[in-house]
């Protein structure tokens, strides 16, 4: 892919970022603290969470994070997940527990997701890390809203009374993207299946962030001139590769600023997993330091 100043490289700013994780973890290190620790749970043998998980875990490599792995049968009981998690939750050399989605069908996701510690909770998917994003109080933000806003403010978008759309209303990227636009001074619109004239909304949007696992849904007609686009989706296609939700040949041409698929937002989605694992690090540490 030929690079343009309208590509938003995801790849480029994690790693800028990366390193400066890598710095700080080392100054910790120096000061004779221990290494921040990360617990991820895999249940199964999704293809697509393996690959997640290496990518995860690679990352945290880099950076200096410990990464630990529990991978279950797809048969395990949510009983026991729940005792796993509880585990966790009480050891203190444990500072974040992630688990990797999608679950089996017999396991209640949202039972899992708000068993472990708000505290713990990397992904800030727990009703308390979401309830104080609402209240203009974050705590733990989502790793993809986290992702896209550092990536914005990456390449100078300025936010503050943008008009933005977002395609899609999952609990993972829609609605906490929603609550994060807010707190930037964002307007914005949340569209989902219900939505009527769907192409009206997303004609208008300066800001258009697209997650809804379609391939190549979006294209240049569906889009204002000069918009930002952010495309989440991740689609394998029958040859092997791989494209996004936005078709994205068609729309570049008309877009101010577009991320890739790959090296887009999917990179900048793994750094916040790195960043929120030290952010509930560093106030392990002071928590540490008071005693």
């Amino acid at each position: 892919m030929k690079l343009t100043k309208k590509i938003m490289d995801g790849i480029k700013v994690s790693n800028f970022f990366k390193k400066k994780l890598k710095k700080t973890l080392l100054f910790y290190k120096n000061q004779g603290h221990r290494t921040p620790h990360l617990a991820v749970i895999l249940i199964g043998t999704n293809p697509a969470s393996l690959i997640y998980v290496q990518h995860k875990k690679l990352a945290c490599k880099n950076v200096g994070i410990k990464f630990v792995l529990y991978h279950f049968s797809k048969n395990i009981s949510e009983t026991s997940i729940l005792k796993k998690i509880n585990h966790l939750n009480n050891n203190d050399k444990i500072d974040a527990i992630l688990i990797q989605l999608p679950l089996p069908i017999h396991i209640n996701s949202a039972h899992i997701c708000n068993s472990i510690s708000p505290y713990k909770d990397v992904d800030g998917f727990h009703p308390y890390n979401i309830g104080s994003l609402c209240q203009k109080n974050p705590t733990i933000i989502p790793c993809t809203p986290r992702g896209i806003i550092t990536l914005m403010k990456f390449y100078d978008v300025p936010t503050y009374g943008l008009n933005s759309v977002i395609v899609g209303a999952s609990n993972i990227v829609g609605r906490p993207m929603n609550l994060a636009l807010l707190l930037h001074g964002c307007t914005t619109t949340v569209t989902h299946r219900f939505t009527k004239n769907l192409k009206e909304h997303t004609k208008k949007a300066e800001l258009l962030i697209v997650a809804i696992g379609k391939a190549e849904f979006v294209d240049s007609s569906w889009i204002k001139e000069k918009s930002i686009i952010i495309d989440v989706g991740i689609n394998k296609q029958n040859d092997g590769s791989i494209v996004g939700d936005v078709k994205f040949k068609s729309v570049i041409k008309k877009a101010s600023l577009i991320t890739p698929v790959p090296g887009g937002i999917g990179p900048m989605t793994i750094l916040s997993l790195l960043q929120n694992t030290i952010d509930i690090y560093k106030k392990n540490i002071k928590k540490y330091l008071k005693y």
